[in-house]
């Protein structure tokens, strides 16, 4: 007798799937039962719920470099302290988004502390709102320093240790100028030979009413410097190994060449005299002041910073960083246990885009060429021959051997002079190359407040710079990496509302004049917290230009003659009867339809923003819409091999030839739905902690268009929108860059 269906029971496959689910959860409920108690965040520690995961951030510092960093130092939880120590003389880029990230989440996770500290010994170069910006930076990005601090403020105490290095015969002043300096440490001209100058003999005694007669002002800028009595003045005698030598005496020598083999060992400067010696914190009080490598380590021994990080560039310098500590018993040699410790990760690149303080001053401010013709034998005029001028971002005299590291990168690197900076002489002539952008906060730069402008979220960023990892090497990040993470990050994130950045007038014949539907929708379909606004449905509304065209096509499933689509939020479709044009430009102005359940169903769905003088609907606004500033290949020149930017001409302006056309597309008669008032005034979208939240911070998507943030030129008049980033990624964007009518191209 069979067994009826009730009687049969569960199938093999059901049970084998019950029982790989019971397993699932006892190992589930095991791990929970043994896992560590959570450790309570301290009360400083900045809430990372909105940015990574907690489990995720966890493992980043308990794996590879953070974590081998970590653990050459290892200090008590609450010991750590690290700091971020920008020099206050331009604009912070996306490559400090890295460093101040780690520096603050590495403390963040030890439960320590970070400083903020302007590294402000360069008083020709400094600026205040260079200081405004940078702290401003920091806690845009969701960090609050522990203390911030001024190397200045410790100049009392740096003069005093420069003159117990001279005392100790450690550092000495010489006069060289910088052609000597570099002659002495070696050129082809002398084989490469090392040598030290006749000041470097003095006794401490006279080294020290030198530098006093500097601190004085009994010198002129170029005219004397001090400098460290590093490893320049040893002979290779010194750690030469001979036969004789133990192994252990071999291992030391070997220390020591590889030591003095190293440029940073070669008695770099320790004070130099500045041409304008005003500072704006110490006023005129100093005539000399001390540079990077005198700076930093003594400062980090001041501020008691365990864990001294830096990107990978300033690694040859850490034997220096070390040198000076231990020369000031500040550090035990050959030990990391007393003082700060140095250590490097990789910097941050950005492909497609450049970083140089230098080479973005050209951007923002134009440049400047001087041009000298090359005369024939008859007098005639060739081709004009190009003179360029550089920057010296330096500070302190040209004679002096003050060459400092350059966070950007590019030390040394010529740049066309920025507009008026340039000396014409006689039978010369200037060339000017036009601004690229609008100033250091176009959203076209990858500036911090450029990337705050264009709408990145603080969020976004710093889940970016992790995401990336943190390593040895450098990072060449594509752009559209940053594109996808803060694409992913807004999605959940901010409200919907429907944008027309080209609109076409649509009138519904079939609906009176005074026809209005007020139609409750959510800010969010999948997010029902997020609220709901209110939009008016009347006979007259607007749809994007690109969601028409005037002759059907089977492939085309939008709105066209006698062809119908459903309206987003709208019960019933819309169908196209017929349509007028402008006989002045041949568009189409106006579309003429009817609605209604009787009208043949759509599966396309399209956005629309009704007309409606009551609700003052809709809102007018301009957008503007942001491509890669550069283009890969010269628009004269498609076959020519891609350039990067940073390796394009910039020393007589051949730059200015690769700047995008298409770079900012601004559609200047756009509308938008009156639910952006209650986004703007609801903001900051997403809701995350956003220090000093501005216009940036009111985030949206339009829907089937872009992520938008609100311009800071935007006013109650005329609202100025910033695409953020599209719903998807475009992979044509650079491609098909350059095809446009020219750089900031008006569409509608």
């Amino acid at each position: 007798m069979e067994a009826s269906e009730e009687s049969k029971g569960p199938s093999k496959r059901a049970l084998e799937k019950e029982a790989k689910k019971a397993a699932a959860k006892a190992k589930k409920a095991a791990h929970a039962k043994h896992a560590p108690e959570p450790t309570p965040k301290p009360a400083h520690a900045r809430d990372t719920s909105d940015s990574v995961p907690p489990e995720k951030q966890t493992s980043r510092f308990e794996e590879g470099w953070l974590r081998d960093t970590f653990n050459a130092k290892r200090v008590p939880k609450g010991r750590v302290r690290t700091r971020f120590p920008p020099e206050p003389n331009g604009f912070l880029h996306i490559g400090h988004a890295k460093a101040i990230t780690i520096n603050f989440t590495f403390a963040e996770f030890h439960e320590g502390t970070c400083n903020l500290r302007y590294d402000d010994t360069n008083p020709e170069k400094e600026k205040d709102l260079y200081f405004d910006s940078i702290l401003e930076m920091v806690k845009w990005l969701g960090f609050e320093p522990d203390r911030t601090t001024y190397s200045s403020d410790s100049f009392d105490e740096l003069y005093a240790l420069a003159e117990e290095l001279i005392e100790r015969d450690k550092a000495y002043v010489c006069h060289c100028s910088r052609r000597e300096v570099k002659e002495r440490k070696g050129t082809a001209e002398n084989n490469y030979e090392r040598s030290v100058c006749k000041d470097w003999h003095r006794s401490p005694e006279e080294n020290l009413a030198l530098f006093r007669k500097m601190r004085d002002g009994g010198y002129k800028a170029g005219e004397a410097h001090l400098r460290m009595k590093q490893l320049l003045g040893h002979p290779p005698t010194e750690y030469e190994a001979t036969d004789a030598d133990s192994p252990e005496v071999k291992e030391a020598k070997e220390r020591l060449k590889n030591l003095a083999w190293n440029p940073e060992m070669w008695d770099l400067p320790a004070y130099r005299i500045t041409p304008n010696n005003y500072h704006h914190r110490t006023g005129d009080k100093w005539r000399i002041y001390p540079t990077y490598d005198f700076t930093h380590c003594l400062c980090d021994d001041f501020e008691n910073i365990t864990h001294s990080m830096c990107t990978v560039e300033f690694e040859l310098k850490r034997p220096a960083y070390n040198w000076l500590l231990e020369a000031l018993d500040r550090k035990i040699p050959g030990s990391d246990e007393k003082g700060p410790m140095q250590r490097e990760y990789g910097r941050l690149n950005v492909e497609g885009t450049v970083l140089s303080k230098r080479k973005i001053a050209v951007l923002v401010e134009g440049a400047a060429v001087v041009v000298k013709d090359k005369p024939t034998s008859d007098g005639e005029s060739l081709a004009p021959a190009m003179k360029r001028t550089t920057i010296d971002n330096k500070g302190g005299s040209t004679d002096v051997d003050n060459e400092e590291e350059d966070e950007d990168g590019d030390e040394g690197a010529d740049v066309a002079t920025a507009a008026g900076d340039a000396k014409v002489g006689d039978g010369e002539t200037l060339k000017e190359i036009p601004k690229a952008v609008r100033g250091w906060d176009d959203p076209r730069l990858f500036t911090l407040v450029a990337l705050r402008r264009r709408g990145i979220p603080p969020g976004a960023l710093r889940n970016f710079v992790l995401g990336v990892g943190v390593t040895k090497a450098d990072s060449n990040i594509e752009m559209n990496l940053l594109d996808n993470v803060t694409r992913s990050y807004l999605e959940r994130t901010v409200p919907r509302l429907m944008l027309i950045r080209d609109p076409i007038k649509v009138t519904i014949e079939n609906l009176l004049v005074d026809f209005l539907e007020e139609r409750e929708v959510l800010f969010d379909k999948k997010d029902e917290a997020k609220g709901t606004h209110v939009i008016p449905f009347t006979n007259t509304l607007y749809i994007e230009r690109d969601d028409f065209r005037e002759v059907d096509d089977p492939d085309f499933f939008r709105l066209a003659p006698g062809k119908s689509v459903m309206l987003l939020d709208v019960e019933h479709p819309l169908q196209c009867t017929s349509f007028t044009t402008d006989p002045s430009t041949g568009r189409v102005n106006e579309i003429k339809a009817v609605y209604g359940k009787d009208v043949p169903i759509s599966k396309t769905r399209i956005h629309w923003v009704g007309e409606s003088a009551a609700h003052k609907s809709p809102l007018k606004c301009e957008v503007r819409e942001y491509n890669p500033l550069f283009l890969t290949t010269h628009p004269s020149r498609p076959n020519e091999a891609p350039k990067k930017p940073n390796a394009l001409d910039w020393k007589t302006g051949g730059y200015h030839d690769y700047i995008n056309p298409e770079s900012e597309v601004v559609w200047g008669n756009a509308l938008i739905e009156t639910g952006f008032n209650e986004v703007r005034a609801s903001a900051p979208w997403p809701k995350e902690k956003e220090a000093a939240s501005g216009k940036y911070s009111v985030r949206f998507q339009g829907v089937r268009t872009a992520y938008y943030c609100e311009d800071i030129d935007s006013t109650e008049e005329k609202i100025v929108l910033n695409r953020i980033v599209g719903l998807k990624e475009d992979t044509g964007k650079v491609a098909a860059a350059g095809k446009g009518e020219g750089k900031g191209k008006k569409k509608g």
